[in-house]
């Protein structure tokens, strides 16, 4: 599985040669530096780690500036592996954008944004009651009934409750590669990716 660690720039829109206008959304891509070389040997698997977004030198502890000098690179925010990943490199090699082609699909892994604690209606889609009949007033977004009776005398697990809402890991998959910028290190994906604008993302394919 090769990759690409980025950052969502953001949203537009670009026509394509038939003069359809198609969402799309614009990721920094690397470059990337490769931190460590994992190997079936020493490791027991095969995968490469790369390190994107340098940080100041005196925002890293002594682990991460060793860890960093060995592979002849600055401190980087952003550090990921890349299990079984395609070609050969070693450490301290830089991996850009010219990695994908256009047209080819990607699958894109984010943080998508969170939403704080939400109720039942926003986090499950629930109808609510929508002020029907019976005489019911204040019950618009109420999550109803949880349980049954004194069988089985307890709520079940994964019952779709209020609670927090977004900030998970989530995989878009099958995203097209509309267009390559090399000089900017952009990548141009077909549709959206989770996460809020300069957020961290996994480019896979």
């Amino acid at each position: 599985m090769s990759g690409l660690i980025g950052k969502k720039v953001g949203m537009t829109s670009i026509f394509d040669e038939n003069g359809k206008n198609m969402p799309c959304t614009v990721i920094e891509a690397g470059p990337c530096v490769v931190t460590q070389v994992r190997t079936e040997e020493v490791d027991g698997y095969s995968a490469l780690q790369l390190g994107f977004d340098d940080k100041a030198e005196k925002r890293a502890n002594k682990a991460q500036s060793g860890h960093f000098k060995k592979a002849g690179t600055s401190p980087k925010k952003k550090v990921v592996e890349f299990q079984d990943f395609e070609g050969e490199f070693k450490l301290g090699d830089t991996l850009g954008v010219d990695l994908f082609e256009e047209g080819e699909f990607v699958d894109v892994v984010g943080t998508s944004k969170g939403k704080g604690f939400q109720g039942v209606v926003k986090r499950h889609g629930f109808a609510g009651v929508g002020q029907a009949t019976h005489g019911q007033h204040n019950r618009l977004r109420a999550p109803g009934s949880i349980g049954a009776a004194s069988y089985p005398a307890r709520v079940f697990k994964g019952m779709k409750m209020a609670g927090r809402m977004g900030g998970d890991q989530v995989t878009v998959q099958n995203l097209r590669v509309l267009k390559i910028v090399p000089e900017k290190n952009l990548i141009v994906v077909k549709g959206c990716v989770p996460g809020h604008k300069n957020a961290y993302v996994t480019i896979q394919k």
